[in-house]
């Protein structure tokens, strides 16, 4: 049964989905979790990468988030792009795995940032978009910090950094606006 909360960030989360693609229908696959009609064709063409995903999904979920997967592709001009893996409590959130080192880390952000932000570049709705990383190695929370505000210099977005470090079980989330502090950007 979902708290007054999760309906609220389910409502947030459908009315976003629905903005960014509208002819797409929505599959409820568990509790608070949906996904892109669209998308269950790449669910069975890449079942290791949809179950990396559905499990860091559920992190959040068991915490009282709402997901839903968007399509894996949009259309821009005409070239069809990846973009954010969902919607995430109504804000625009693309996930990443990292198994390596602070550099993969920074790598890595980037290119999460950089799907997110082509979502809501032509989005009237939303200007948000977010990093959700599961941190596979032994990188410190300061490093972690460190790291992805070196990587905000000079970006302007709205939105947050969420980090799940796996081997602590500990998650922790951050505002960009709060990571660039950090280095006086």
């Amino acid at each position: 049964m979902m708290t007054s909360e999760q309906r609220l960030y389910a409502e947030k989360s459908l009315a976003l989905a629905t903005v960014l693609f509208p002819s797409e229908e929505w599959i409820p696959t568990e509790a608070n979790i949906w996904v892109a009609k669209s998308r269950l064709v790449e669910k069975k063409r890449e079942q290791e990468k949809w179950k990396r995903e559905l499990s860091q999904a559920r992190i959040l979920t068991r915490l009282g988030s709402v997901a839903y997967f968007l399509p894996e592709r949009v259309t821009v001009g005409k070239n069809k792009m990846r973009c954010a893996d969902l919607v995430l409590d109504g804000e625009i959130v693309e996930m990443k795995t990292i198994s390596g080192t602070r550099a993969t880390l920074g790598t890595q952000f980037k290119y999460g940032y950089k799907q997110g932000s082509l979502l809501v570049k032509n989005c009237t709705v939303t200007k948000k978009h977010s990093v959700f990383m599961c941190l596979l190695t032994d990188i410190s929370v300061g490093s972690v910090k460190a790291k992805i505000a070196g990587e905000l210099k000079n970006r302007h977005d709205e939105g947050s950094f969420i980090c799940f470090f796996e081997e602590t079980g500990e998650l922790y989330a951050w505002t960009f606006e709060e990571l660039r502090s950090i280095i006086g950007a």
